[in-house]
């Protein structure tokens, strides 16, 4: 599992390091400054809305966390994926937000005193190829309250962006991608188990999970046929 000690140290690149579009720390630290800069006057607090492996796995310290509801952006694995959990002979698909509908996550507020180490361990993460647009946008509480929380969403310029990540197209490069981080299908069911942990729901999520649940259950010669 990724920890702080690996981001810090950036030995979570070394998977990476074989990738031509690899964005350098300085970069990675020139886009957090460009984005803090367009923070919204209200918003007073940082929140990062969490929708997928921050959820269970956040390595950042943080004030308070809370369930929230992302709008106009929903999940989407359409982020092709040759490293980590995914090989250039069977890529898989990352996870990333694409515009329309909502999303059900965790926000995670960061404490005010070391919110600066916080995000740069954050960007380090998720910045490693420059996948994401990281977006001030708006989110609400269970209790009605609304904020601005950061929102790391497609960038669909990026040459690993995939127009088509419909459940039909997305499962069997799920069910059958691996890598050094391990399988694909298995930061699926991570990511399907902690919104039931959370009490929180996901119909895209759950086609997916039972769809790829399907495919393992074909034998090997069935997933030939998956484009490469």
């Amino acid at each position: 599992m990724l920890t702080r000690q690996a981001i810090h140290s950036g030995a979570h690149l070394e998977n990476f390091e074989s990738l031509p579009d690899l964005w350098s720390r300085e970069r990675i630290e020139a886009y957090l400054a460009e984005t803090m800069r367009d923070r919204p006057a209200e918003a007073t607090d940082v929140w990062i809305f969490a929708y997928g492996s921050l959820i269970w796995n956040p390595t950042v310290k943080m004030a308070s966390k809370q369930a929230a509801t992302l709008h106009d952006w929903q999940r989407s694995f359409c982020l092709r994926m040759v490293v980590g959990r995914g090989s250039p002979d069977k890529p898989g698909r990352m996870l990333a937000l694409e515009a329309g509908g909502h999303t059900d996550g965790v926000a995670l507020k960061l404490s005010e005193d070391t919110v600066n180490e916080e995000l740069l361990l954050v960007w380090l993460r998720e910045m490693v190829l420059g996948s994401y647009l990281p977006k001030w946008a708006p989110v609400t509480f269970r209790d009605g309250a609304r904020t601005h929380a950061l929102a790391f969403v497609a960038d669909t310029t990026r040459d690993q962006f995939e127009p088509d990540s419909s459940v039909p197209t997305v499962a069997p490069f799920i069910a059958s991608a691996s890598g050094n981080f391990g399988t694909n299908v298995e930061y699926l069911h991570k990511l399907h188990a902690s919104l039931e942990a959370h009490g929180l729901q996901d119909p895209y999520i759950d086609a997916l999970s039972n769809a790829t649940k399907q495919f393992q259950l074909k034998p090997a010669c069935d997933l030939r046929g998956v484009r490469e």
